[in-house]
């Protein structure tokens, strides 16, 4: 029997300034991925898009809380319908596979896919997304998702799907950062969270930490996968939302996803921050596509 992907789109752009990664999801369908992961073996649904209000910018401005609650209610409400979407999904027994959209679309993702058993969980990402309100610079939302995770930050997002922390400290793993917030890096040395920077892929190599990042997860049955794709350098991938140079190659991007794939317990993956309006020839789509297909056991022989 073939295995069976289900792909929840999640167009939303509520969690930054910048607009355009809303068009993420259409811009990867159009990419051939489902025709793709067709041809690797998989049976494939496609769920559809998750409803997303109309963004309306000038009301956001007018709040008075604009500067703490950057369209807080919005990001919750669609939190709620991805935990909801993705929680289905997974009582069908199939792999859920996440199209954003901003990271804030993690918070839905990750708390849907940790409902019945515990999960593991690599955040490959340029950063941290470890800021509360507190020691947010911009107060935008898509930088906060993982404290959220961990029960840290806005209430509302705290609770998604079910009250408190979705995931355990212990049980994450972050690759590829470079670009972090100063109360951000000593807020992640208080948690303990593993966290292998550009100094240490460049130090260790892409395969050391690949694999040193599957050793965290040999109690646990599976792990989710969230992919940014400003984590690869922006020669590799420019249509992305906050590009930050000094990146992983487009080799080492898929030498992860293949070690990933190897391990079998690889059950569910988002993939967001493209953005269509700044990509040249939809390169950085066409990235999104292969490297998905690398985590869902591409392989080169």
């Amino acid at each position: 029997m073939a295995k069976k992907i289900s792909i929840i789109g999640i167009p939303m752009d509520f969690g930054q300034l910048l607009r355009g990664v809303d068009m993420g999801p259409a811009a990867v369908r159009y990419t051939r991925l489902i025709p793709r992961l067709r041809d690797l073996g998989y049976e494939v649904v496609d769920t559809g898009d998750i409803n997303i209000p109309i963004r309306d910018d000038n009301a956001n401005i007018a709040r008075k809380d604009r500067d703490k609650n950057k369209f807080l209610n919005e990001i919750t409400q669609i939190c709620e319908s991805i935990y909801k979407a993705g929680k289905k999904v997974v009582q069908k027994g199939h792999f859920p596979l996440f199209l954003g959209g901003d990271h804030s679309i993690a918070i839905g993702t990750v708390s849907s896919v940790t409902n019945k058993e515990p999960a593991g969980l690599i955040w490959i990402d340029a950063h941290a997304d470890f800021n509360t309100p507190q020691t947010s610079p911009s107060g935008n939302i898509h930088g906060m998702p993982l404290a959220a995770l961990i029960g840290e930050g806005h209430e509302s997002l705290v609770n998604v799907g079910r009250k408190g922390a979705k995931i355990h400290p212990d049980n994450i793993v972050m690759i590829c950062q470079r670009d972090l917030d100063t109360k951000e890096k000593l807020r992640l040395k208080k948690t303990g969270i593993t966290i292998f920077t550009m100094r240490d892929i460049d130090e260790q190599g892409i395969s050391s930490i690949a694999h040193k990042a599957l050793m965290k997860f040999v109690h646990l049955k599976k792990f989710h996968l969230s992919v940014d794709m400003d984590a690869l350098d922006p020669v590799e991938a420019p249509g992305v939302g906050t590009p930050v140079p000094g990146g992983i190659s487009y080799r080492e991007a898929h030498l992860l996803m293949e070690v990933f794939a190897d391990s079998g317990k690889l059950s569910s993956m988002d993939l967001v921050e493209i953005n269509p309006i700044l990509d040249i020839a939809n390169k950085t789509s066409e990235l999104a596509v292969e490297l998905i297909l690398s985590a869902l056991g591409k392989s080169i022989l």
